[in-house]
């Protein structure tokens, strides 16, 4: 195992912050896979799970099981890891500006594009490494002026030339879920089988330029723009696994063991065959059949469904009460679905997002991920 230190911009005097990325194996000597945890900072549950990976990726180097490279970043923003305010861990948006740490990534379709128009052939092997130097180039060469564009311009290094890019999230209270692409889902539904993934969102346009899509979509962009010769090349996935407050040894090893059951899978780790998967498909959900669960008015939030629930049109998800004028707001499912996330908080205000139930039936579209 490698341990590289990426420094990122130094934001005033006095201060300085890095990126630990861990790397198994060996490049160009098979598959690449690139796996982060806790982009949002505040979500530490993938954070254990990368731990625990590492210990068994350690082990499994030394004994010689590791075909092809795996890249590790247990802590993707050091930046997040920072923000405390009064004992309450603000690690979902940059403080100084504002922005998600999970959006706008930087798009290098239109400079990858131009490089290689007139020098592909038609040997889709080396149309990959054709692209992927293009891909590198593009990286490289982005000019970053603050701290937080020099921790995007890191990871999007690390993760530019992998064959599959793993994202680990969570959310608030929820059960186990993947967002992905229609482009990546044949390459990722087998890890999404073995994290035992009861919700599975779909779409090749979210809006919002999140990390997962940065070069899926460019891969895809390319092959409609040439065809057959453009080889899938990357294909992403982030893992939700599942909130918060699920941090715990049990849960992590799970998790953790289904990461190395799909790196079996890919043939990256040869140790023993990957656990056979059940012949049936599975299942995924169009992200704009999602539907955002939404109050205006603010009061004591009432949970009134649980995260795992399957619910029908009309079904009670949530009410909020105001003690003071007595009116109560009862908030509810518009159609049948997986009731799939729900918030931590018990105080709501006006438009707080409240709960995410996945549907069948298209009700959204446009910018498709919440803030």
């Amino acid at each position: 195992m490698k341990h590289h230190k990426s420094p990122l911009i130094s934001p005033v005097l006095g201060t300085s912050r890095h990126i630990d990325s861990f790397h198994f194996g060996k490049p160009n000597s098979g598959k690449k896979i690139y796996i982060q945890a806790s982009l949002h900072a505040d979500e530490l549950p993938g954070m254990l799970v990368a731990w625990k990976l590492k210990q068994q990726l350690l082990l499994l180097e030394e004994q010689g099981f590791i075909q092809g490279e795996i890249v590790l970043v247990p802590m993707a923003n050091p930046i997040g890891q920072n923000q405390h305010l009064m004992d309450v861990h603000l690690g979902r948006y940059e403080l100084e500006g504002g922005q998600n740490f999970n959006r706008d990534y930087l798009d290098t379709f239109e400079q990858v594009f131009t490089q290689i128009e007139n020098k592909l052939s038609s040997d889709p092997e080396k149309n990959k490494q054709l692209i992927r130097s293009a891909l590198r180039e593009a990286i490289q060469g982005w000019e970053v002026d603050t701290e937080l564009h020099s921790q995007q311009k890191v990871l999007q290094s690390l993760s530019c030339d992998a064959d599959i890019i793993i994202d680990m999230h969570c959310d608030f209270e929820a059960i186990q879920h993947v967002y992905s692409t229609y482009y990546s889902w044949d390459g990722i539904a087998p890890l999404a089988h073995y994290l035992n993934s009861r919700a599975n969102l779909l779409a090749n346009e979210t809006g919002g330029k999140p990390f997962d899509s940065a070069f899926d979509m460019v891969w895809q962009r390319l092959h409609a723009c040439f065809g057959d010769i453009i080889p899938k090349a990357c294909q992403s996935v982030t893992l939700e696994l599942c909130g918060q407050a699920d941090v715990s040894h049990d849960k992590s090893e799970e998790d953790a063991n289904a990461l190395v059951n799909y790196l079996r899978y890919l043939n990256v780790l040869t140790d023993q065959p990957a656990d056979v998967l059940i012949n049936e498909a599975t299942p995924a959900t169009d992200l704009d059949a999602v539907e955002p669960l939404k109050g205006n008015m603010g009061g004591v939030l009432v949970l009134c469904t649980d995260v795992g629930e399957h619910v029908t049109t009309g079904q009670l998800i949530a009410e909020v009460i105001d003690p003071i004028t007595d009116k109560v707001q009862q908030i509810r499912a518009s159609q049948p679905g997986l009731l799939f996330s729900r918030t931590l908080r018990r105080t709501a205000t006006a438009g707080m997002l409240v709960a995410h139930v996945a549907g069948e039936k298209t009700i959204r579209s446009g910018y498709l991920l919440a803030p």
